[in-house]
């Protein structure tokens, strides 16, 4: 390499030892920089399970970027708009939230088929929809026309059918019943004759106490009773509405875009592995909470719905299925996948995990 002699050559290259060491500066500084995010949930402050989610989520974050990636949860006592998360999030108020994707059917009609379906996937096959099926792409399309991403956030498993102040014998006895219940249960049952709405959560108790509904479904016996519904409402029933109950974690997309690939990344697992351990965590709470509620509480009578009722919950919910397919295209696309999966899928759970449980 020849030796520099003119004065341009020797300014140039004092030029780009300037530029190379700007640039190297800027990539540490990026590399160091910390972003700080907020969340809102629909949850109220320390809520068991629900509220472990994001916490675990947000504390992963962090530790997995060395502290690049702060993410501040504001529960519902602080931002004080429960199912106002879809909106804040939207509008950039806050830059994630922790939610259920049914809650947002009156906004967005094809968002509730991506937390749960009546008479649909337990647990591991909607996980297999979501991840290795259709699911994430078709939620990409409901959710980008308003400046969100979705991604799962956390599952329950089959819920229990709710706590009723009454028996169920016949599908008589649902005209008029005054129910919480959201998402698509929810048509379900008013195609029955009863009245659903939807509580915030911690509004729950005292509606059933102060029988302004007669009969609510949360959970299950892990979150349950905790929130005493046993002391009000004597029958326990069964589920049938949400078998495989998915919470959501839903980002701005432009907090999303800014920030860099690697802390995208992280995020993407630290939600993806909280969202696990909240379905792997609510099993054992329900574990210990049944083992709980049947020793210490044998006046709760668990009940099954009668299979004339199951059948007429059925019909009706096949029925309304074949409305929206018929009256959106979005919607049709979404069901159709749900249900090409769910009958293969569904081919192996009945010889692996049916079987195996019916020969014990």
């Amino acid at each position: 390499m020849k030796p520099l002699h003119s004065k341009t050559e020797k300014a140039l290259a004092a030029f780009a030892c300037i530029c190379l060491s700007a640039v190297l500066s800027f990539s540490a500084f990026a590399a160091e920089k910390t972003y700080r995010l907020t969340l809102a949930e629909t949850w109220g402050p320390n809520f068991p399970i629900f509220g472990d989610a994001t916490k675990n989520m947000a504390a992963m974050a962090e530790k997995m970027s060395n502290g690049r990636l702060k993410i501040r949860i504001d529960s519902s006592n602080k931002h004080k708009s429960p199912f106002g998360v879809f909106d804040m999030v939207k509008s950039g108020q806050y830059d994630m939230g922790h939610s259920a994707s049914y809650y947002w059917k009156g906004k967005v009609p094809n968002t509730l088929f991506f937390t749960t379906m009546p008479f649909g996937m337990v647990a591991s096959e909607q996980y297999g929809w979501f991840y290795h099926g259709d699911g994430m792409a078709l939620m990409e399309d409901v959710y980008a026309p308003h400046n969100l991403l979705s991604f799962p956030g956390g599952n329950t498993g089959v819920q229990m059918g709710g706590w009723f102040q009454k028996e169920i014998n016949s599908v008589d006895d649902l005209e008029g019943l005054k129910m919480r219940i959201p998402g698509f249960a929810g048509e379900v049952l008013a195609e029955l004759g009863a009245s659903p709405t939807n509580i915030a959560p911690g509004e729950l108790y005292t509606a059933l106490e102060r029988r302004t509904i007669d009969a609510l479904e949360w959970v299950g016996p892990g979150l349950d009773l905790r929130m005493g519904f046993h002391k009000i409402a004597p029958y326990y029933y069964t589920g049938w509405h949400e078998p495989a109950t998915e919470l959501q974690f839903l980002v701005n997309k432009r907090t999303w875009e800014r920030l860099p690939e690697d802390l995208q990344e992280i995020l993407r697992v630290a939600m993806r592995t909280a969202a696990y351990d909240m379905y792997i965590q609510n099993a054992h709470a329900s574990a210990e909470a049944w083992e709980e509620m049947t020793a210490e509480y044998p006046d709760i009578q668990v009940k099954q719905f009668p299979d004339d009722v199951i059948n007429a919950l059925r019909s009706a919910n096949t029925k309304l299925l074949a409305n929206y397919a018929d009256k959106d295209a979005q919607a049709k696309k979404i069901l159709d996948s749900q249900h090409a999966y769910l009958d293969k899928i569904r081919r192996w759970t009945s010889i692996s995990e049916e079987a195996y449980l019916q020969g014990q």
